[in-house]
């Protein structure tokens, strides 16, 4: 897969670049970061997005701070404020914290983390790839804009196109951010994979036609017993697939498990502005002044998943075990 990266280091010049992926896929600007408060209102604003690119960037935000001189608690707070779900953001954070009064530490963390997002990436698309035949549908975007790596659920994917495993795949627009529409279906261009694009609401109907053979999805959060966090629309997609008898896989990285929660309920949901629903591509599609709801991320129970995805292999039910067992917690 043709690789376009989240960001780049230039930390000699003190700066750290995002392409902003609000732009894509029509623009392709790289945006300058040179502070921790300057990374944690990028992150927020989401130039940069996905969990595992989200800790990436965390991290060499703090180093950023470091470098300007910034207050380091101050910027470690406004970090972990700008995107609440995703955990790979706080695992970062706290991986750093050990070391803030030594730069040269703190910056070998950080290149270590995102050494480790391409090592685990590249396992995990190899584990999906077995797993995946046919024609696949996915939601959101999971490649390497969103992990800078090598991509968890898309990875897998185009790992699976080029063992001649996966043939098509369903790209879900991903409203109403679309993520989908905008991000995945550049990288599945660019990866000379065959694709689709589809609206949210026609998954239904494909997989009733029987022309979806497996439902992949990425995770910005999941609980020690397998319920998990991602892009709203996954638990819809979810319960379809559980009727129609479409395998589901979650893939992730093990650093996205949070070992704190037990279950799906303790999981925040981030809420983002209702704009974001009034609008699409800063146009109006709604009455002015018209309310709207917007939560970034849904839960999907454990019990609707047909096998998780991760660095050390494909886990299947009973997931709490599973889970433990590759965390090292049994």
């Amino acid at each position: 897969m043709e690789r376009v990266l989240p960001f780049r280091e230039d930390l000699k010049n003190g700066t750290f670049w995002l392409l902003d992926q609000r732009r894509l896929p029509f623009e392709e600007v790289w945006v300058p970061v040179r502070t921790g408060r300057e990374m944690a209102e990028a992150i927020r604003q989401m130039v940069v997005r996905g969990a595992p690119a989200i800790g990436v960037s965390a991290a060499f935000g703090l180093v950023l701070a470091h470098l300007a001189g910034e207050d380091l608690e101050e910027a470690d707070r406004l970090l972990r404020q700008s995107r609440p779900t995703a955990v790979n953001l706080f695992y970062a954070l706290d991986r750093l914290r050990p070391f803030w009064g030594d730069l040269e530490a703190t910056l070998q963390t950080a290149y270590a983390l995102w050494h480790e997002v391409e090592e685990t990436e590249a396992a995990i698309s190899r584990f999906g790839s077995e797993v995946l035949l046919g024609q696949v549908l996915t939601h959101c975007n999971t490649g390497p804009l969103a992990t800078g790596g090598y991509g968890t659920a898309l990875g897998a994917i185009v790992e699976g196109f080029r063992r001649g495993r996966v043939r098509h795949v369903w790209v879900d627009e991903t409203r109403p951010y679309l993520q989908g529409a905008r991000l995945t279906a550049w990288e599945l261009m660019r990866a000379g994979v065959p694709a689709t694009l589809v609206t949210d609401n026609m998954a239904g109907f494909l997989m009733g036609r029987k022309e979806v053979d497996a439902v992949v999805v990425g995770v910005d959060r999941m609980a020690l017993n397998g319920d998990f966090a991602n892009k709203i629309g996954t638990y819809a997609l979810a319960v379809l697939a559980h009727h129609h008898g479409v395998p589901f896989y979650a893939a992730l990285p093990l650093s996205s498990v949070d070992p704190n929660l037990e279950s799906g309920e303790g999981i925040p949901i981030e809420e983002r502005p209702a704009q974001e629903v009034t609008h699409l591509m800063g146009r109006p599609i709604a009455p002015e002044g018209f309310p709207a709801y917007h939560p970034a991320f849904d839960v999907t129970p454990h019990t609707l998943l047909t096998g998780i995805i991760t660095e050390k292999g494909v886990i299947y039910p009973p997931f709490h075990e599973g889970l433990r067992r590759a965390l090292g917690l049994l």
